[in-house]
């Protein structure tokens, strides 16, 4: 209580701005996590020099966590001022890599002072796992790039079979990864949201594809309550004007064009508040942005009320079957009415491929969801041809539907459903000839860290093993 109230005092005295997260990398955790976690190759006790010239229990002392144990860790680690993530184009070392799996995989688990604001909402394994057989053959160029690229994990199935399943190797990430490592990836799970709508969509709980959003209040007087679902999800809602990531920010424009509003560590009433209210509806056109699917997560739980959790199990436990547990991620310390979900669904690497399956499932069986994803899919639309240029080779379709990438090059004729997200991550599903790449990848670029987008993701299911 002591400690408690003489942080407390000290918080009062600081900056009101400093309350903000600035992205300051804080090892203290991250050295505790290794330590923790018996990486002890890495990572050893330490005493900390500045507690030397504090008296034991006064407001320094507390201060600094010179009451709490303290751990240095060996790595030579480069990270990035003033950002929380790996910049797209650095070429990290092996060192620096280890550090940002923790902040992507652990940092929001450990306490740590820069991701307090995210809370978990735990979806519990199924009671009858799906159980996947294994027939796997040895592919060499999967393991060359698994050695050198930033790729966590590589599954490839094909006809109810495992064929290929690669983690990356000890000498690179593989310290850190198992079957039971819940993997995180926000953008790959822009598609985990079109599925749960879907889902509810089936259930009654939503119209359909052609109902809009107007009669959620918290949207009111935005241009989004003048589309339909298939608008949002298809990224063509008209919302250009105030949203484009391919310029390398993510946010709402600001009038200081230098500046965004992060709308992802925000509830949706805080950014409708901040920057939507009047806003206007521009020409429909594809327009790919983070806050739309974050909208629609939160509008399926507005819809869907106190059976949200319901449908949730009934989805990942039901019929995905998952081993382990899914979490997702909801913002903390604000009312659930506000919009305090996102589309940061965590899984493990079998668990995705589990999720993959029950899509192509649906589709293949003609269930509801099955109609759904085929409406998605015909009701696609085309990329805008200068912004699909500057997606990541593994996002550059030509089409995009129900949030999902469709139409890769070389698989037009073919219908494939993709997951994309940053640093690598994709899923394909090839739903008529039952073929799946899950790659889950802590880093890509154009660089050193690009893979081959063409043997490990679009020969596999253009060609089959």
């Amino acid at each position: 209580m002591k400690k408690l109230l003489i942080i407390l005092f000290l918080s009062l005295l600081l900056p009101s701005n400093l309350s903000a997260y600035n992205y300051k990398n804080n090892f203290r955790f991250f050295n505790k996590w290794l330590y923790d976690n018996g990486h002890s190759k890495y990572v050893e006790k330490a005493e900390n020099e500045k507690c030397k010239s504090f008296d034991k229990g006064d407001t320094n002392w507390y201060y600094n966590n010179c009451d709490q144990p303290q751990f240095k860790n060996n790595l030579n680690i480069k990270a990035h001022p003033n950002r929380w993530g790996i910049l797209s184009k650095s070429n990290p070392s092996r060192d620096t890599l280890i550090y940002y799996f923790y902040k992507y995989t652990y940092s929001h688990l450990v306490g740590d002072d820069n991701t307090m604001q995210w809370k978990q909402v735990e979806i519990k394994p199924s009671k009858n796992p799906h159980e996947f057989k294994f027939n796997l053959i040895e592919d060499k160029f999967v393991k060359k790039q698994l050695q050198k690229k930033g790729i966590l994990s590589y599954l490839y199935f094909q006809e109810d079979q495992v064929l290929i399943d690669e983690i990356s190797p000890k000498n690179r990430l593989g310290d850190f990864i198992n079957n039971e490592t819940q993997l995180m990836s926000m953008s790959l799970n822009k598609s985990v949201t079109s599925y749960i709508l879907g889902n509810a969509i089936c259930e009654g709980y939503i119209n359909g594809l052609d109902s809009k959003v107007d009669d959620w209040s918290i949207i009111k007087d935005t241009l989004y309550e003048k589309n339909k679902l298939i608008d949002l999800l298809n990224m063509a809602s008209g919302d250009q004007k105030y949203l484009n990531e391919f310029t390398g920010k993510t946010g709402f424009f600001l009038n200081d064009k230098n500046a965004s509003f992060e709308y992802e560590t925000s509830t949706i009433r805080m950014s409708v508040l901040n920057y939507l209210k009047g806003s206007e509806k521009s020409k429909a056109k594809y327009n790919y942005n983070g806050f739309v699917p974050q909208l629609l997560l939160n509008y399926t739980v507005y819809k869907t009320g106190d059976d949200f959790k319901k449908i949730l199990n009934k989805i990942f436990q039901d019929k995905v079957k998952i081993k382990h547990s899914v979490f997702m991620g909801k913002i903390g310390g604000r009312d659930e009415e506000h919009g305090v979900y996102h589309p940061m669904v965590r899984m493990t690497r079998f668990d995705y491929l589990r999720l993959a399956k029950a899509i192509m499932d649906d589709y293949q069986n003609d269930t509801c969801v099955g109609k759904y994803l085929k409406e998605i899919h015909k009701r696609r639309v085309p990329k805008n041809y200068n912004q699909n240029k500057l997606e990541p080779e593994f996002n550059r379709t030509k089409s995009y539907g129900g949030f999902f990438h469709m139409d890769y090059p070389g698989l037009r004729d073919r219908v494939v459903f993709g997951f994309g997200g940053y640093g690598g991550n994709a899923i394909l599903i090839d739903v008529e000839n039952s073929r799946i790449v899950v790659l889950n990848s802590l880093h890509y670029n154009n660089g050193k860290y690009k893979y081959s987008v063409k043997k490990l993701l679009l020969d596999p299911i253009k060609k089959g093993r």
